[in-house]
């Protein structure tokens, strides 16, 4: 029988080795620890939780309750060991975190089907299937491989990402849509500050509270990736000059040019998420809320993700994989977990079981498949393999990412309720077609 291969011991590894081998399938799975180990991770175990020990929201009316909800009808490993291992976090799934690594650990070493090979894997094998799961922090020589393989420039050591909001909770009575010097189309969603606003936001910005580097992220300080609160210590007018640059654009409301800017683009195709353009920051979460929503048009704006800068190893996904999570280049080659640019515990989990899934099918000469873009997994999917290559940055679950409700629906949550709905109820007939 074939070995299929399964690089990564994370969240998206055992749930890529876990479903190949409730498949039937034999699997190798490595895993480098303990012989070479990584600045984040602190044991040998499999899905160890390096950061937070919440898994997100349990209803299914927050994205990653949805998510969840959908990865336990799949069959997820992550799901099971979680609920399992639970401690008390109000609305959200938190876990001890050693026992949730033990229980797994367990789990996939009992498996007959699965052998745990514990070294460095350098290359991907030539021969069979192989499902590369290294996790935000790919070792030194893997990335140098990939970097090769890929080609150096689709492959990302550190996200800087700006925030992303939900187009239909801004105000656009205070915007404007236009590009600069009238080039190109109206692409960009422009929010105009008077002298005083600019003064207020800069007052606040630099008041915020950060969050502290770890000692393995502080090499990402360069220009490409600056936080702009970082921009914004080298003088007042410096953000004037960079991401809040007025040049070029006009208020069509005052025939004037604005004291200064904030450009939002589309980040999906239906225009559902815009992004703020130049905004990558370490501010806190809350402050991101109270400094962002101080921006005209954005007062009662939410935020589909937060901003962030943090070491994250991944690729250009929408350039290189297929929806199935294949490599375009090689269809034997999947990917799966945060190096496929998705942000979170569950999102990462989640493509775990979908290139597990696939990379059993390809075994057996079927065709890969993937969800229904109306569900979260298959909308996550979508997302990184479609959006656009040159501005591409990881995405966590969020609701915008699903197609909007076919009918008018008030009410935020009665909204969110019909598309996890949906969602659950298309997961389940895709996977009765599948069976």
């Amino acid at each position: 029988m074939k070995v299929i291969n399964v690089i990564g011991g994370g969240l998206a590894g055992v749930e890529a080795a876990y479903r190949t081998a409730k498949e039937g399938k034999k699997v190798r799975l490595f895993e480098m620890r303990p012989k070479k180990t990584t600045p984040a991770h602190k044991t040998d175990k499999l899905a160890e939780l390096v950061c937070s020990n919440t898994l997100g929201g349990i209803d299914i009316t927050t994205p990653r309750g949805l998510l969840k909800a959908e990865m336990e009808k799949l069959g997820s490993l992550v799901v099971e060991a979680a609920k399992k291992t639970a401690v008390p976090a109000g609305g959200a799934l938190a876990v001890d975190r050693e026992k949730f690594s033990d229980y797994i650990t367990e789990k996939i070493e009992s498996n007959p089907n699965i052998e745990i090979v514990r070294e460095e894997v350098t290359e991907i094998p030539e021969e069979g299937i192989t499902v590369v799961a290294t996790g935000p922090l790919t070792s030194d020589k893997f990335s140098q491989f990939l970097r090769e393989y890929l080609g150096e420039e689709e492959l990302h050591f550190y996200d800087a990402i700006s925030p992303i909001v939900y187009a239909d909770t801004i105000d656009y009575s205070k915007c404007f849509w236009g590009s600069r010097y009238g080039k190109g189309g109206d692409d960009y969603l422009n929010c105009p500050m008077t002298e005083e606003e600019y003064e207020q936001f800069y007052n606040a910005l630099m008041e915020a509270e950060k969050v502290p580097l770890k000692d393995f992220e502080k090499a990402c300080y360069f220009e490409g990736c600056m936080p702009i609160e970082e921009m914004a210590e080298r003088g007042k007018q410096t953000l004037l000059f960079g991401p809040l640059k007025p040049v070029g654009l006009i208020d069509p409301r005052t025939g004037k040019q604005p004291f200064a800017v904030v450009q939002l683009r589309k980040e999906n195709r239906e225009g559902t998420l815009l992004n703020l353009v130049g905004f990558q920051t370490k501010l806190k979460y809350p402050e991101q809320k109270r400094v962002f929503r101080l921006i005209p048009g954005l007062e009662k704006a939410e935020f589909a993700r937060y901003g962030s800068i943090h070491r994250n190893t991944f690729i250009n996904s929408p350039k290189l994989l297929l929806r199935t999570l294949q490599l375009k280049k090689n269809p034997k080659v999947l990917f799966a977990g945060q190096i496929t640019g998705v942000e979170g515990y569950p999102e990462s989990a989640a493509t775990g079981i979908i290139a597990g899934l696939n990379a059993s099918r390809l075994s057996d000469g079927r065709e890969p498949v993937y969800p229904p873009e109306t569900t979260m997994v298959g909308a996550l999917l979508k997302y990184i393999t479609t959006a656009d290559p040159k501005t591409f940055q990881p995405m966590n679950a969020n609701f915008g990412l699903l197609p909007p409700p076919e009918r008018r629906i008030k009410g935020k949550l009665n909204r969110r309720k019909y598309l996890a709905e949906r969602a659950l109820r298309d997961l389940e007939r895709w996977l009765r077609e599948l069976s």
